[in-house]
């Protein structure tokens, strides 16, 4: 069968038969899918042979490259003994290992792990966790069962982690779905809904989250944050000790700090966990996406001793966390992680990212030039570049015009892969990516964006 023959076949059976995520499929099936069949390194293939730079390590899961041969061989050789077996009575030696791996590595004071499948599932359990906690806890506190979070936040897709989002356009067709939660402004220093300048601001964002805190506490089970980035929101940093001043409140009042490292998690901030910058301990972390290298779905929930014993009782007393998944501690998924923590060590990353984070912010720098640059974000390796139509009034495009849109296609043709929010150009390579992969992500998005603006203009003039 003739290599375009098979293409086109594939192209047309994908319109027929899938329904793809985040993806108006009236407009996807007036357009020739990208089938992507092979992965190397930085480098996702296409059917057809054509190579791209992976620029968002297929949606920030794929941090130390395609085909790394150590996670390769560790599947392998767990295949050779079981794929799956239940954890409903019964473990596995990847599982336990992974759990003793992960406390290892955690913030200090986490010591025990639950896992699951997605990030989503995991900020679920976190949520269940917290408010089953305050039930049992040795001071029952059964009227706490609210949560705070963060404005424009996003925390998965199932009804509860919705609940904990703050994307409008996501929650707007589910909201008969939603429990009520109290939401505070993102701390957006580009576009400060306070309208003030930081340092000179004094943390003033932290002001609206202390009244929340100050005046119902007494029903708020946990505030939940993404550490110092929010991701989906648009790659926006936390202003330097935010994180820690949430944590101190979050003390102060009484109510369980739960972090969502799913996107943050395993060095995409230039620490294993995002939480280390300001030396912070959350009550519970979610973490997913990176633990397995971008090979198989896994993830976990981390929580403190103290609120794990608040579990603990005889069967009778209803003490007992029912919750569960079917492929929970996959051993195949649990090999994998293991192996993606040892790429960590013998390849030093960690290490390493505290030259080529400086390195690449200095890339970066280039596109500043660019008229069309806002502003470019960076938290070690999540970089959110955002497109506006004027840079001293940071005034937006119409969102029919959907430049980011355009310019990702564009990049594509130049052979980078990336996923935009709106109009805002995310950047999140694998941690593995060279210097020379950097800077031609760099050269490649610098390229699409003149020419897309030159085909703009010429595009007005001709009207």
């Amino acid at each position: 069968m003739p290599g375009s023959f098979r293409v086109k076949q594939l192209q047309q059976a994908d319109k027929d038969f899938v329904w793809h995520p985040f993806t108006q499929m009236k407009e996807w099936v007036h357009h020739a899918p990208l089938i992507l069949n092979r992965g190397k390194g930085s480098y996702v293939f296409d059917l057809d042979g054509n190579q791209y730079l992976d620029a968002t390590a297929s949606i920030w899961v794929n941090i130390h490259g395609h085909r790394q041969p150590e996670i390769d061989r560790a599947i392998r050789a767990q295949l050779s003994k079981v794929a799956h077996t239940t954890m409903l009575g019964a473990s596995n030696p990847p599982t336990i290992q992974l759990a003793k791996a992960l406390v290892h590595l955690a913030p200090k004071g986490l010591t025990k792990v639950f896992y699951s499948d997605n990030g989503s599932t995991a900020v679920e359990i976190a949520a269940k966790m917290a408010v089953q906690y305050w039930k049992q806890c040795p001071d029952p506190q059964p009227d706490k069962t609210r949560f705070v979070h963060v404005g424009s936040s996003y925390h998965g897709d199932t009804v509860g982690s919705l609940s904990l989002s703050g994307i409008e356009g996501f929650r707007r067709s589910f909201l008969s779905l939603l429990f009520p939660t109290y939401a505070i402004d993102s701390p957006h220093c580009y576009r400060c809904p306070l309208s003030l300048k930081f340092p000179d601001c004094r943390l003033a964002c932290m002001s609206p989250l202390e009244s929340i805190l100050k005046e119902h506490h007494q029903s708020i089970a946990g505030l939940i944050i993404e550490p110092m980035v929010q991701a989906v929101a648009g790659i926006i940093p936390a202003p330097p000790g935010y994180l820690r001043a949430i944590r101190e409140l979050c003390t102060r009042y009484q109510v369980l700090m739960i972090a969502d490292e799913v996107a943050t998690g395993f060095g995409r901030t230039g620490r294993m966990f995002a939480c280390e910058h300001e030396q912070v301990t959350p009550d519970l972390l979610a973490v997913a996406k990176g633990l397995t290298g971008g090979y198989l779905p896994l993830a976990a929930t981390l929580a403190t001793e103290q609120i794990y014993r608040a579990f603990w009782g005889e069967y009778d007393e209803g003490r007992t966390f029912f919750h569960g998944h079917s492929y929970t501690g996959n051993p195949l998924g649990c090999a994998a992680a293991l192996a993606t923590l040892q790429v960590f060590k013998r390849q030093r990353t960690i290490q390493k990212l505290k030259k080529r984070i400086p390195w690449l912010h200095a890339q970066l720098q280039t596109l500043q030039q660019d008229p069309w640059v806002g502003d470019i974000r960076q938290v070690g390796y999540m970089i959110g570049i955002e497109i506006v139509s004027d840079k001293i009034s940071k005034c937006v495009f119409p969102s029919e015009e959907r430049m980011g849109y355009h310019i990702a296609a564009q990049a594509r043709i130049l052979g980078l892969l990336i996923r935009p929010i709106g109009d805002i150009l995310i950047l999140m390579p694998p941690l593995s990516a060279s210097t020379k992969e950097l800077r031609q992500m760099v050269d490649i998005l610098i390229l699409a964006i003149a020419l897309v603006r030159a085909k703009r203009s010429s595009s007005s003039h001709a009207q």
